[in-house]
């Protein structure tokens, strides 16, 4: 062969080796439970994400690049995700992580990220401290796109006492970091209203009994219950109080509207409100799309997402991050990170349409203007009257 041919092959092997590198997909952490009491909340959410992942990808991608995820389930268990978190920077190399649903996992693995450089935007995770972890240090990696439990805590106050105005009220909350956090939440609130709930109980991941519980809060005079929990187990509020005969308001956190408690608590569940930035009913030509792709692709029971907030806000979280990219013409973390801080395009998502929806000192795209009440009526979720 000669000299100028093997400059030509090796010229066309080069060439070859970069557009097989421009091609390389961007890979991005989803990151929940997929099994267990909060599955609802984690398949949702990853459900939500892979369609945003695949409108994206048809559409040619991010940077000319096809967006990959690497799907891993926690378990709702912090330990598991430490290891996650850890797989994800080490052996994937993700350039960011969506996801997190539970608040205790997200403060044990989102450190990680945060050490590497690594975005990521909390989809699910409410719990107040999770966007503040790392608030006092020169760059924050954590995001979210979720309603925080202040804003939430009081919602559910305002509801109940100015709105309703009952004066005696109750706390059941689970013993999760996500329960014992909202709760001080709930209390917070409470507290500038100069009210202090008049029975706090405290229950556990897989109770099937809150008997003992709802006895306290009806015997102290309770006319409402506030509730704090993540699972199934709220089900057995309802179902407990129908059983004692005690009918009072139920009004909690967004996790009231999760198809476990839905179906569990059956007629028992009727009346029962809580906040939600996104409520499956297509008011929106963008919203129909969106519901009317999820029934299409998954086949929900009875034609109901399992959990529509976790949903809406995992589809959103990935064009609120392919905007970043885009913008900052690169996957690099800290890029990504300050184009984040700085969006400069309008994002049409489900929930809202974001319009600089983070900034340096600011790391929360939900406002209190967003979330309204939902209501369970008839086995579904609807805009509370």
């Amino acid at each position: 062969m000669n000299f100028t041919l093997k400059l030509l092959v090796a010229g066309m092997a080069l060439g070859f080796s970069a557009a097989s590198m421009a091609a390389d997909p961007i890979k991005i952490g989803v990151a929940g439970p997929f099994t267990g009491g909060s599955a609802p909340m984690g398949v949702s959410m990853r459900d939500g994400v892979k369609l945003a992942v695949a409108e994206i990808n048809a559409k040619g991608g991010v940077l000319g690049r096809q967006l990959q995820m690497v799907e891993r389930d926690d378990e709702a268990k912090n330990e598991r995700g430490v290891q996650i978190a850890q797989e994800m920077i080490n052996k994937e190399k993700v350039v960011a992580t969506v996801g997190f649903i539970n608040t205790g996992v997200a403060l044990a693995s989102q450190r990680f990220y945060q050490e590497a450089k690594i975005p990521v935007i909390d989809n699910v995770a409410t719990g107040s401290i999770v966007t503040k972890q790392f608030a006092d240090q020169p760059e924050n990696y954590i995001f979210r796109n979720a309603a925080n439990d202040s804003i939430q805590s009081h919602m559910i106050v305002e509801e109940a006492v100015e709105r309703r105005h009952f004066k005696k009220v109750a706390i059941l909350a689970d013993s999760t970091n996500y329960g014992q956090l909202g709760r001080e939440d709930l209390e917070k609130a409470l507290d500038k209203k100069g009210i202090k709930a008049v029975a706090t109980e405290k229950y556990n991941l897989k109770d099937v009994d809150m008997t003992a519980q709802l006895l306290k809060a009806k015997q102290a005079g309770a006319e409402v219950v506030l509730t704090y929990g993540i699972g199934p187990e709220l089900a057995q509020i309802a179902n407990g109080m129908e059983k004692l005969g005690w009918k009072v308001p139920l009004i909690g956190s967004w996790t009231l509207s999760m198809a476990n408690f839905i179906d569990n608590a059956g007629k028992n569940g009727d009346g029962t409100r809580m906040p939600q930035t996104f409520i499956e009913d297509p008011t929106t030509p963008k919203r129909k799309a969106f519901i009317d792709a999820y029934v299409k692709a998954y086949h929900p029971p009875n034609g109901r997402m399992p959990s529509p907030v976790s949903a809406a806000q995992g589809y959103d979280s990935i064009y609120l991050l392919a905007a970043a990219i885009k913008q900052a013409g690169s996957t690099d973390g800290p890029k990504v990170r300050a184009a984040l801080e700085s969006m400069n395009d309008k994002i049409e998502g489900v929930v809202t349409t974001y319009s600089k929806p983070f900034t340096k000192d600011n790391h929360e795209a939900i406002t209190a203007d967003i979330p309204v009440f939902g209501e369970v009526r008839d086995g579904r979720v609807v805009l509370a009257k």
